[in-house]
């Protein structure tokens, strides 16, 4: 948040966990990003590792379907730049510097 800020742009915060993206917002991020919504996977999250209901991970629409329900699987940050359709996990902040650049 603070990179972001010095940067002089104010960030549009989504929490995700009581509003979670929709599975054509999941999916879109995804492909901003160029990766596959596996990808995107908190695999280390209770609700992973214990989940009976996950899709298989190679069906990108089915998978985003299942962020939706079980938000807390999904990757975070996120920084997205809908103007520039543009996107980097914020992990590590330098992703985010990198984002930042004109």
């Amino acid at each position: 948040m603070e990179i972001i800020r010095d940067s002089g742009v104010e960030p549009c915060i989504v929490d995700y966990l009581r509003e979670p993206p929709a599975a054509a917002t999941t999916m879109h991020i995804a492909q901003l990003l160029g990766k596959p919504v596996a990808e995107l996977l908190r695999r280390g999250e209770q609700a992973f590792r214990t989940a009976r209901d996950l899709p298989d991970l190679d069906d990108d629409a089915l998978l985003a379907a299942w962020i939706e329900r079980h938000p807390e699987v999904l990757e975070r940050p996120i920084v997205v730049d809908f103007e520039r359709a543009a996107a980097v996990i914020g992990r590590p902040p330098e992703n985010v510097v990198e984002l930042l650049q004109p």
